[in-house]
């Protein structure tokens, strides 16, 4: 069971918004210069052939020039912040010495979910382009999801905190949002009022988890677990409301044009079974599932409007990273080994 909290929005003393130039043209600037800035960081580069291998050769990054275009964000298996060809994820690597449990990047706001071991804390650590640190929000629990939306305003992560798998029903998630423009900060979505089927509700069991958000920085889709279902639900941040739409959806993920959402939904209804990798019309609420028929434990992220990326865990604990088609067609493909958390930029 979660703990409830009373806590209001905590406004951010220093919220040190960046200034931010308008339209499309500026969010493709800013977001490609993210891209470029992030590889160009890297201490090194692992290279990997084209079927994906890793590889132990390094080389420093003053003899590797770089290749300008969209790259792909991710995390080694040791937690590194890498960048690599998003149209060539198998060759050169870039890999930084910033690690994370959890990354995703837009638009210029780089943010890092980080358990230290060694002083046995938890933060979420806002970086720039650079991966040189904005702001640390202290955070409970073991890191498990972490979000940006397209602008890089808002920032959202989810942890752990009773339990360590979403397969059983003895656990408990805390999941924040963070506003960089405003400073206005929530450590947990539980102080959110919830409407479930028309009506308001409240329960001591309500958990959420797997944040993504619109194009307007307000709205925001999520997954809400209580009395063993795990409801999609749309979030309003402004009014701290929280509205059911559809059972058995779990770590949605929206797509770039804002009108499907990637979602793992439990097989045969029982999560110990594992997850179907699924994608939902918003608009028809068609539900198609993706070709990949082995369990994703993972929120997918939007390679393209047509491509889903998502992590595959062995059972030594490391990831590979794949793709599969959000149309239901095609086959899944290995982009990159020992590699996960993955976020498209450029």
């Amino acid at each position: 069971m979660s703990e409830q909290s009373t806590a209001q929005a905590e406004p951010d003393p220093d919220p040190s918004p960046a200034p931010r130039r308008s339209g499309r043209t500026a969010r493709l600037a800013t977001t490609l210069v993210a891209a470029l800035a992030l590889a160009a960081v890297a201490i090194g580069y692992a290279r990997h052939s084209s079927s994906a291998q890793a590889a132990d050769t390094t080389v420093t990054a003053e003899t590797v020039s770089l290749k300008p275009g969209p790259r792909l964000l991710t995390l080694t298996s040791t937690g590194q912040i890498t960048t690599t060809d998003k149209a060539d994820p198998g060759g050169e690597r870039a890999v930084s010495t910033t690690k994370c449990d959890r990354v995703y990047a837009a638009a210029g706001t780089v943010a890092c979910l980080y358990s230290d071991g060694v002083l046995g804390t938890v933060v979420m650590r806002l970086l720039s382009p650079e991966l040189k640190e904005r702001k640390t929000i202290p955070v409970s629990g073991v890191p498990n999801r972490v979000r940006v939306s397209a602008s890089g305003r808002m920032v959202s992560w989810t942890s752990f905190v009773g339990g360590d798998s979403y397969a059983t029903l003895n656990f408990a998630t805390r999941t924040g949002i963070y506003d960089t423009r405003t400073g206005t900060l929530f450590k947990t979505l539980e102080t959110f009022s919830v409407v479930k089927d028309g009506k308001p509700y409240r329960s001591a069991d309500v958990n959420f988890w797997g944040v993504t958000f619109t194009k307007d920085d307000n709205t925001f889709y999520a997954t809400m677990y209580t009395k063993g279902h795990r409801y999609l639900v749309r979030g309003d941040f402004a009014a701290r409301t929280v509205r059911t739409l559809r059972d058995r959806v779990e770590c949605p993920s929206l797509s770039p044009d804002g009108t499907r959402i990637a979602f793992k939904s439990p097989i045969d209804g029982d999560p110990a079974h594992g997850w179907r990798l699924s994608v939902l019309d918003l608009t028809t609420q068609r539900v198609t599932p993706t070709a990949e028929t082995r369990s994703v434990d993972d929120q997918a992220a939007w390679l393209s409007p047509t491509t889903l990326a998502y992590a595959q865990q062995h059972d030594d604990g490391t990831k590979d990273l794949w793709s599969v088609p959000a149309t239901g067609a095609g086959t899944p493909r290995l982009l990159l080994r020992n590699a996960h958390s993955p976020a498209a930029l450029g």
